[in-house]
């Protein structure tokens, strides 16, 4: 019993990021279908960055917060892995 315990607790860490305000991270890999934002836009919070396919599904990726978006770290067609950081906000 003790094993697996430890084990759940190990898999839960891995789940566990830490990202710094404003960063947009992939929460599971996947591919760029289409990005709605480039860098100096305004956006507001739950306005859809990007668009992430994964497990047969297109994922809308949110803002996060009202702010301007500093960068896009991504382009269409482009492969991503779990935790990468897509586009990043600052407060206006």
């Amino acid at each position: 019993m003790a094993d697996n315990n430890t084990n759940t607790r190990t898999h839960y860490r891995q789940l566990y990021v830490k990202v710094a305000p404003g960063e947009i991270y992939a929460f599971i890999p996947g591919t760029i279908v289409k990005v709605f934002v480039q860098e100096g836009q305004v956006v507001q919070k739950g306005d859809v960055l990007c668009s992430l396919h994964a497990m047969k599904m297109d994922n809308q990726i949110c803002a996060t917060m009202n702010g301007i978006i500093k960068s896009v770290n991504i382009e269409e067609g482009q492969n991503v892995s779990k935790n990468d950081v897509l586009i990043e906000i600052v407060e206006k």
